[in-house]
C-alpha cells in the first residue's frame, strides 16, 4: 500500500476539511435511522453472490467462519456509496480559504477545550513518540472536528460495496480484508466498525490497511479502539503513523516565511499570498494527506493551538474584488439578520450563497448569490 494513506479518497463524508472539498450529492431523504436513506442496505442479488464468492477469498486470508458470517450478518449494499464514488465534483480551494476553515474560531474553540480535556494523554504520546502533542491535536481537528464526527456507516457494508461495485475493486477489497482482521483481532465489534462512507475510521480517520500498519493499543486494554469516546488509543496511532513515517522529534513542520522560522525550503501556494518555509516534517505530514494544503493547514491550526496568533502576511483580493475582512463582514451582517451562513469563517459556501440569493431578491438587488461589494455596501 502506499505510504500515503489517504491517497484514495476526495472527498469522504465525514471528514471536516480537504484539499479539494467535494460538493455533496444531490440531498437523499433521511431514513427513521438517522442515516440518509441511500446509505442504509437494500436488497441486490449480485452483491449477495459476490459476498459468498468473496467468502472463500476471505478465508485464505486468515478470516474465521465466524467473524465473517459475524461482520456481514446486517451489512448490504449501499447504493449511496457507489454514487458518492462516482459523482464527486471537486472544488478547488485557495490557500487562504483553505487556512480559514482550518483555524475557523469555531475550530479554535473547540481545539483549545480538547487539548485542557485531554492534555495530559496528549503529552503522553508526545513523550513516548516524539510528535508534537499540538500537530497531533491539529490532525484531530482537520480530519474529525476533534471527535464530534466520526462517521456513522458501517465498514464492512461501504468497503465491501465498492469492492463489488466500486471504479478500484482490487483496492476496496484489500480494505475489507483488513477491516475483516480487526474484527478477527477482537479490537471492536461489528456494529462499532464504523466510518466514512469510504471506509476511514475514527478520530483521526485511518483506513482499514493503514490500522493494520499502524494502530496502538496506548491505555493498555489489549484492543486498538480508534472508535470509543476515548480518543487516546487514535491520537497515539496517529503519533504512530508520522514517527514510522520519518517525523523528526524536535524539529518543527515549518512557518511563514521570515518570522524567524527553521530553516528549510520556501513555497507559496496562492499566488501573490503568503510564503512558508517547511521541513522535512512537512513532507511527513503529507504522507497523511499528500496536499501542501492539508500539510499547511494541520501546520498552522497546530501553532494557532499552540498559542501562535494569525498569519502576519496577507492573501490577494478575490475574483469579486473582496478581502477576507470583507467576507467575514458579509457573513457577519447576514448572520445578524437571521440567516444560517454555517461556519463564519469567510469561506462563501453554499450556506452563504443562498443567504445571500434571498438578501439580493428581498433588497431588489440582481440575484447572484455572489459575494459582491454591493451585498456588503447594502448590508452595511
Amino acid at each position: 500500500m502506499s505510504m500515503n494513506r489517504r491517497h484514495f479518497i476526495a472527498a469522504a463524508a465525514t471528514m471536516s476539511i480537504t484539499a479539494c472539498v467535494g460538493n455533496a450529492p444531490t440531498a437523499q431523504p433521511v431514513s427513521s435511522g438517522g442515516m440518509p436513506a441511500d446509505l442504509r442496505p437494500v436488497a441486490n442479488a449480485d452483491f449477495a453472490n459476490w459476498v459468498a464468492r468473496f467468502k472463500s477469498r476471505a478465508a485464505n486470508a486468515g478470516i474465521s467462519s465466524a467473524t465473517f458470517d459475524a461482520a456481514f450478518a446486517n451489512a448490504g449494499y449501499l447504493p449511496g456509496v457507489v454514487t458518492r464514488d462516482g459523482t464527486q465534483i471537486q472544488t478547488r480551494r485557495t490557500l487562504e480559504e483553505y487556512l480559514s476553515i482550518a483555524t475557523s474560531d469555531d475550530r479554535l474553540s473547540k481545539g483549545r477545550v480538547a487539548i485542557a480535556r485531554y492534555g495530559n494523554t496528549l503529552n503522553a504520546i508526545e513523550a513516548r513518540y516524539g510528535v508534537d502533542a499540538h500537530i497531533v491535536a491539529a490532525i484531530w481537528g482537520m480530519e474529525s472536528q476533534f471527535g464530534e464526527k466520526r462517521g456513522l456507516i458501517p465498514v464492512v457494508s461501504s468497503t465491501a460495496t465498492l469492492a463489488f461495485d466500486g471504479r478500484r475493486g482490487d483496492f476496496y477489497e484489500s480494505q475489507l480484508i483488513a477491516a475483516l482482521r480487526i474484527l478477527e483481532r477482537g479490537d471492536t465489534t461489528p456494529a462499532q466498525l464504523t466510518g466514512s462512507w469510504a471506509g476511514a475510521m475514527g478520530h483521526t480517520q485511518f483506513i482499514p490497511t493503514s490500522y493494520q500498519s499502524f494502530a496502538v493499543d496506548f491505555n493498555g486494554d489489549g484492543r486498538r479502539d480508534i472508535w470509543s469516546d476515548d480518543p487516546a488509543d487514535a491520537l497515539a496511532s496517529t503519533a504512530s503513523y508520522l514517527a514510522r513515517n520519518g517525523w523528526r522529534s524536535g524539529l518543527k513542520w515549518g512557518a511563514e516565511a521570515g518570522t524567524g522560522g527553521p530553516d528549510g525550503r520556501t513555497i507559496q501556494p496562492q499566488a501573490g499570498g503568503v510564503r512558508f518555509t517547511v521541513t522535512r516534517n512537512f513532507n511527513v505530514l503529507k504522507t497523511y494527506n499528500n496536499s501542501d494544503l492539508y500539510a499547511l493547514g494541520v501546520g498552522h491550526l497546530a501553532d494557532r493551538l499552540g498559542g501562535a496568533g494569525p498569519l502576519q502576511g496577507s492573501f490577494p483580493p478575490d475574483e469579486n474584488g473582496l478581502s477576507r475582512e470583507d467576507r467575514l463582514a458579509i457573513q457577519r451582517g447576514l448572520a445578524a439578520r437571521g440567516y444560517d451562513v454555517g461556519t463564519i469563517d469567510g469561506v462563501i459556501g453554499r450556506l452563504t450563497e443562498a443567504a445571500i440569493r434571498d438578501f439580493q431578491q428581498r433588497q431588489g438587488l440582481a440575484v447572484t448569490g455572489i459575494a459582491s461589494a454591493e451585498v456588503l455596501s447594502s448590508l452595511r
